[in-house]
């Protein structure tokens, strides 16, 4: 289980760090007990700015690519052990995935 996860990046501004690819799950499931809405969004902070809204389901991750007005622009679904894989898991092992903070 995981505790609450640390706003790293605090000058990012309102955005936290997904520090390793257990991460993910805890957060999507956080912002769906929240906000009672399927998935969360995350950021690949690089030179395009890669947004993408993860759902979780039973048998792993329903991922969207999102366009600038948040419609996705394709669909996939990852399985956890698929996800180091992916380019979200490669950004997560880089340093480079942040979603933004839930309000408390």
């Amino acid at each position: 289980m995981h505790g609450e996860i640390v706003d790293r990046c605090p000058a990012l501004g309102g955005l936290t760090q997904v520090c390793t690819p257990a991460d993910i799950e805890y957060l999507v499931k956080e912002s769906e007990v929240v906000t009672g809405n399927p998935g969360r969004k995350f950021v690949i902070y690089g030179a395009d700015r890669l947004i993408y809204r993860i759902a979780w389901h039973p048998n792993g991750y329903h991922v969207e690519h999102l366009d600038e007005s948040d419609n996705p622009k394709g669909t996939m679904y990852l399985l956890p052990a698929q996800f180091s894989a992916h380019g979200l898991g490669k950004a997560v092992s880089r340093g480079q995935l942040f979603t933004p903070t839930l309000p408390r």
